[in-house]
């Protein structure tokens, strides 16, 4: 029985690697280049806006759309994941990503869209308000 035992244990301690091979990787905001909002919005419609970024090799990797919502506000940055790697191709290649927006209030909307950092590390924003407007004096029907 010790033996059957420790073989068993044997196989499971053989099994085990201390060798990680996940990938390397990690996380990085990347600027924003462009932006696509509407002039206006109309209260309980719909938009898609469309955000811009230079992806710069093929390691990197669309992750997600970062918000920090602050009432009116909208701090909005592109995340990607970078696998480290020395196989990586450069692209310098204009990639677009969007998300959708439901307008609820009247409010105008600030959008703080980031640019990247400047020379002292400080993150830079593109702003643009974006009003909100009464669709029945536009004429416009629901966009969604």
């Amino acid at each position: 029985m010790r033996v059957f035992l420790f073989l068993i244990g044997l196989t499971f301690l053989s099994s085990c690697s201390l060798e990680n091979s996940d990938p390397a990787l990690h996380t990085e905001f990347i600027p924003i280049e462009s932006v696509e909002v509407p002039e206006y919005f109309i209260q309980g419609n719909t938009y898609e806006i469309l955000l811009s970024y230079i992806k710069p090799s093929s390691c990197y990797v669309f992750n997600n759309i970062i918000f920090d919502i602050e009432g009116y506000e909208r701090t909005v940055s592109v995340l990607n994941t970078v696998y480290e790697n020395e196989n990586c191709v450069a692209l310098d290649e204009l990639t677009t990503v969007g998300f959708d927006l439901t307008v609820s209030g009247d409010q105008v909307y600030l959008f703080k869209f980031y640019k990247g950092k400047d020379e002292y590390g400080v993150d830079q924003y593109h702003l643009i308000e974006v009003p909100v407007v009464d669709g029945r004096n536009t004429g416009e029907v629901e966009s969604k």
